[in-house]
Formats: structure tokens, sequence, C-alpha cells
């Protein structure tokens, strides 16, 4: 395993916990939509284009625009 594998999985393992410990929701999107394109990285430089063309698009993709739609049609209270 080389350096740029590893820290791939480090940010893998930080964005989840970003997302898991945000409060605002935007945000949590947004760091979803990171992990998701780092997960179409390392799947890409594990040999596997088919799985990272579709986690780009469905994860860091579709998957994002619905959330930000789900989150538009919600009251935000501060």
């Amino acid at each position: 395993m080389n350096l740029f594998h590893l820290l791939l999985l480090v940010f893998l393992v930080v964005c989840a916990a970003a997302a898991g410990r945000t409060r605002d929701l935007i945000s949590a999107a947004i760091i979803f939509a990171a992990y998701s394109l780092t997960m179409a990285l390392l799947w890409q430089q594990l040999n596997a284009p088919d799985v990272a063309i579709t986690e780009a698009a469905m994860g860091a993709g579709v998957t994002t625009l619905l959330l930000f739609a789900a989150i538009s049609r919600t009251g935000r209270m501060e």
C-alpha cells in the first residue's frame, strides 16, 4: 500500500467522523459529497473504473442533490 492510498483512507475516516459530528445539515451534505468523491478516487486507484464512475455519479452527484433538495424543504431554526 503506498502513501497515496493511506492518505485517502485517513481522509475517508476524517470525513466520516466529521459528517457524523457536524450539527449543520448543509455542511454534512458537503462533507458527504467529499467522502463520495474520495471513494471514487480510491476505487479508481484500485483498478475498478466502473465502480468509480458509479460512485462519482450516484454518491457525489445524485445523492448530494437529493440531500440538498430535502434540506431546502425543511425549516431551519437557529
